[in-house]
């Protein structure tokens, strides 16, 4: 019975995720001629083209972080914002020309680092990301941590994220992503103990039990998220949060499939490709193909659960990643 309830579950996510992937916030839309990356199962992933509103409102976001960068060319800050609300638009590759331009001015700077490297993975640059994160955590060795400012603020206007966590978050998700589990290990243990927050805390453990248990170690994958509670202060992290109680036994996979019905785009990829990796982990391979194919559904490419779908996708099909 519990098996069929968790196919049932499956067919939901699917048939949601397929909805989705045909709505007109398709980020592989290819009414855009522009291909903006390579998948890691080597097929093109087209620019994203908001609409309406939206787009009004992130062109002008962007004007804005122009102007203050052409008044002040030399600004960090100004490279910061004009790369990501570059990047926001789905520009990845100007995002990365502009921070790089950045970076031949201020070499080394770990702002600009943190950022390139965060859009080298939205490129599948995998090799490339975690050179940048690796000098970036060199760069901040030794300094005090600072809040990182949101672009996109959650509904309580307060980030819950620092450069440092952020450094050491990216690291551990490219590591994830080319496979090397011990290396993502690493990074994400330092990102969790800089976390001073549950939001960051729930991300960071989440993606750390995954490394964990893929690197064969499942005792210490079950210790890092005891301290995982149904009641957690989070403001933004509710995806990873509904994870870990899954992988903790509060909540069945089909239940966190179920909760797919009112998500976003976003949300889907994530929670689809916990929920995958979950039955991976447990040794069912078909079913984790079935909910990794889902996920790609969404057509949300820049999500890191759908990056990380791939990935596991691509060992599957034994493509290797030479990014």
């Amino acid at each position: 019975m519990k098996h069929n309830r968790t196919i049932c579950g499956l067919a939901v996510l699917l048939s949601t995720l397929t909805a989705c992937a045909n709505s007109d916030d398709n980020p592989t839309t290819e009414g855009s001629e522009s291909i903006e990356a390579i998948s890691l199962l080597g097929t093109p992933l087209y620019r994203s083209n908001p609409e309406g509103d939206t787009a009004e409102r992130m062109l002008a976001q962007l004007e804005e972080a122009r102007e203050l960068h052409e008044k002040d060319p030399f600004a960090i800050d100004g490279f910061v914002w004009y790369g990501r609300r570059t990047a926001y638009l789905g520009r990845y590759r100007d995002a990365v020309a502009i921070y790089s331009e950045g970076l031949e001015i201020h070499p080394g700077e770990p702002h600009l680092l943190r950022h390139r490297g965060h859009r080298y993975i939205s490129l599948r640059e995998l090799d490339l990301a975690i050179q940048d994160f690796l000098a970036a955590a060199e760069a901040v060795e030794g300094f005090d941590d600072e809040v990182e400012p949101d672009g996109q603020p959650n509904a309580a206007g307060i980030p819950t994220s620092t450069l440092q966590t952020n450094i050491w978050y990216h690291l551990g998700l490219a590591f994830y992503l080319k496979g090397e589990f011990d290396a993502s290990v690493d990074a994400f243990r330092n990102c969790f103990d800089l976390a001073e927050n549950d939001d960051m805390r729930v991300a960071a453990a989440d993606w750390l039990y995954m490394a964990l248990r893929r690197s064969g170690s499942t005792e210490e994958a079950e210790a890092a998220i005891t301290f995982v509670e149904t009641e957690m202060d989070i403001l933004e992290n509710q995806v990873y949060h509904r994870r870990l109680l899954m992988y903790r036994g509060i909540l069945p996979p089909d239940s966190v499939l179920g909760a797919t019905q009112d998500a976003d785009a976003l949300q889907l990829a994530t929670l689809g490709y916990g929920v995958g990796n979950f039955h991976l982990m447990n040794g069912d391979t078909e079913r984790a193909k079935e909910v990794f194919d889902a996920v790609l559904e969404t057509g949300f490419w820049a999500a890191f659960g759908y990056i990380a779908a791939e990935a596991d996708l691509s060992r599957m099909r034994g493509i290797e990643l030479e990014r």
